[in-house]
C-alpha cells in the first residue's frame, strides 16, 4: 500500500482515492456537510481552510488544506515509481 503526504504529517492510501477536487462549488459543499453529517468525513485541516477534498473508494471524504495540484503531483509521482 503507498502512502501519501496530505499535510501536516498525514497521510492516505494513494491507491484508495477516486479524486481529488477544490470544495468551493456548492454540490462539493453538499457533500462535504453530508458526509459529515453521516460521520465519514476526516478533516485534517487541523483548523485551516479547506483546500482539497479527497473522495476515497470505501466513501470516505478527506479535507485537506494542501491545494489539488500538489495532491496531484504527488500521487503522479507515486505512478511514477510504481513503474
Amino acid at each position: 500500500m503507498k502512502l501519501i503526504n496530505i499535510g501536516f504529517g498525514n497521510l492516505a492510501a494513494a491507491d484508495r482515492i477516486i479524486a481529488v477536487v477544490s470544495p468551493d462549488s456548492a454540490p462539493i459543499k453538499r457533500m462535504i456537510q453530508d458526509a459529515r453529517d453521516k460521520g465519514c468525513l476526516i478533516d485534517a485541516c487541523y483548523g485551516r481552510k479547506s483546500r482539497s477534498v479527497l473522495f476515497t473508494d470505501c466513501g470516505q471524504i478527506i479535507l485537506t488544506a494542501v491545494v489539488p495540484e500538489t495532491i496531484s503531483t504527488r500521487l503522479s509521482e507515486e505512478d511514477k515509481e510504481k513503474e
